[in-house]
């Protein structure tokens, strides 16, 4: 499909996409976070439980990448 092998489309789709629904999400808890008029503290704590996904996502291709070079 579009010249890629099924490897690379699972990786393109894997980071782009997942990449892209983590953007998405961000926008989703925000409007959460306005509408129920969560204040500074909560909204921070919204968030804050959202980058530890974020963050393990990050570590999980960082990790990777350094056990490949």
């Amino acid at each position: 499909m579009f010249g890629l092998t099924e490897e690379e489309f699972a990786l393109f789709g894997l980071t782009v996409g997942v990449g892209a629904f983590m953007l998405y999400m961000l926008f989703i808890i925000g409007q959460l976070a306005w509408e129920s008029k969560a204040g500074k503290f909560g909204t921070f704590v919204i968030f804050l439980g959202l980058a530890f996904g974020m963050l393990g996502f990050v570590a999980k291709g960082l990790i990777q990448w350094l056990m490949t070079s």
